[in-house]
């Protein structure tokens, strides 16, 4: 398991959760939602990832003694304690009370939908904001990212092996989790092989035929010692002779009853010489010999390689998959849409407004429905307010209210599933390869228009009608405009 600390947040938040205690409101009940503003990557959807560590750190939530005596020492721009004894007792006994409702890990999501919804007392809600955002912004963007060069390998491996490029420590322990949800079949970071149980694959490095006398005696010497697992890295020197060299040691391991695995190629023209490659290894008899190709490889990269005729049956992918090369952050958002001092009262709405149109929020008790034809392709999501039930299957665009999609007799599923309630989880955590399943079918039922690298196709994301009056009716009140 990999713990996040309570203490893993932004000091705002800490200073809110005191004036929360200070005006007696700590208890006052909110719902917040997470969302996020755009697709990345310029791409036409995202893949929700990181909900397993999300409930780990809500579930086993709490400062510890080190944690009090740090935060009870921070001091405030006059020299005096920033937070109050009662502040520093409270958060020291603190266990969360939260409900969590969230759309499963390995699911299709898009700009402006509820993803995961948080509601109990508003100053855990607050506390919890910055771990949430961190957990799901970099997992959901590096899954998506794999999901992409996934999708250029055409149903070629592809293994992650990033780590050494990675955002430190942990972020690349999390970024071969979500790479290998997005779709990448192994990963070479053997601490996420043991901690989330990811199939884990290597070769051998440059420095290993460096370490030898020839690349000759490289290979043999390499070969011996993993007859069932042997990779050569032919480029070290000179990619034609690396591949005879290799076509060498096939042979004799052939008749010590083993096979070679592959080659790699790590440098050059890809195109020209995985067909070189291949052409020698045919001709030799091993066209069982994969070759593996590697090389600051990103999705538009990979597809024009295979545009090209590369000659390839595995790709390694590292820097520019768990780093989200040219994305790096996801826009996603966590913000208060309801609230009521107890349990038994309704929800009252809430909304913020913005001098940008794109940060004004939704608000109410925020779910959402996906909507599928009857081949099972996705079609359109709907976004509406709990308390207010849809009447109709009719979905309008946030932006353009003439803009409207009747999904009028097709199947419909709840996207939000409850996944926390009182602070404890309420559904087992699915095992990474369930997961994986869910992306798949997910990426499956996703049309091909929205798919594309180049302009993909927008999938419909609509708000139930009441829900658009709703809105519009919490701005005008805002603006202080007459209905």
């Amino acid at each position: 398991m990999l713990k996040q600390k309570a203490v893993m947040t932004d000091l705002y938040q800490l200073t809110m959760a005191q004036a929360y205690l200070s005006s007696d409101i700590a208890s006052k009940q909110a719902c917040f939602y997470v969302s996020f503003r755009e697709n990345p990557f310029k791409g036409g959807y995202a893949i929700a990832c990181g909900l397993e560590q999300i409930v780990q750190f809500i579930t086993s939530y709490g400062f510890g003694e080190d944690d009090c005596n740090y935060i009870a020492s921070i001091k405030d721009a006059s020299g005096a304690d920033l937070f109050s004894d009662d502040f520093i007792h409270t958060i020291s006994s603190l266990k969360l009370t939260v409900d969590v409702d969230a759309v499963s890990e390995g699911t299709l999501v898009f700009p402006n939908e509820p993803i995961i919804r948080v509601t109990g007392p508003v100053m855990q809600c607050q506390l919890i904001e910055t771990a949430i955002l961190n957990i799901f912004n970099y997992q959901t963007l590096v899954a998506t990212k794999a999901a992409r060069v996934c999708d250029a390998a055409k149903n070629k491996p592809v293994a992650e092996f990033g780590l050494r490029r990675a955002q430190g420590p942990s972020g690349g322990l999390l970024a071969s989790r979500a790479a290998v949800i997005g779709g990448c079949s192994s990963t070479s970071n053997v601490e996420a092989g043991k901690v989330f149980g990811l199939p884990v694959s290597g070769t051998h490095a440059h420095s290993w035929v460096m370490a030898h006398d020839s690349e000759l005696e490289a290979f043999r010497s390499f070969s011996k010692v993993f007859p069932s697992n042997s990779i050569l890295l032919v480029d070290t020197y000179n990619v034609v002779s690396g591949v005879n060299n290799a076509i060498t040691v096939a042979r004799e391991m052939e008749r010590r009853g083993a096979k070679l695995s592959g080659i790699r190629i790590d440098s050059g023209d890809l195109v020209w010489l995985s067909c070189k490659a291949r052409q020698m290894l045919d001709a030799a008899g091993l066209n069982y010999v994969k070759i593996v190709a590697s090389n600051d490889l990103d999705e538009l990269t990979i597809q024009s390689l295979n545009d090209q005729g590369a000659c390839v049956d595995m790709w390694g992918v590292g820097t520019k998959l768990v780093t989200a090369w040219d994305q790096p952050a996801l826009s996603g958002v966590y913000k208060l849409c309801a609230t009521r001092v107890a349990n038994t009262d309704p929800w009252t709405p809430q909304l913020k407004i913005s001098e940008q149109t794109a940060k004004t929020t939704l608000p109410g008790m925020l779910a959402a429905r996906r909507y599928f034809d009857a081949a099972g392709i996705m079609v359109g999501d709907m976004v509406y307010d709990e308390q207010m039930l849809p009447d109709n299957d009719l979905i309008v665009d946030p932006n353009d209210e003439l803009r409207q999609k009747d999904l009028s007799g097709l199947k419909c599923v709840e996207l939000l599933e409850p996944c926390i309630r009182d602070g404890k989880q309420v559904q087992n955590t699915p095992d990474i390869k369930q997961i994986c399943e869910n992306t798949k079918a997910n990426l499956a039922s996703l049309h091909a228009s929205n798919k594309r690298f180049l302009n993909p196709h927008t999938y419909p994301v609509g708000l139930e009608q009441k829900l658009i009056e709703q809105r519009d009716n919490l701005i005008r009140q805002a603006r202080a405009l007459r209905v």
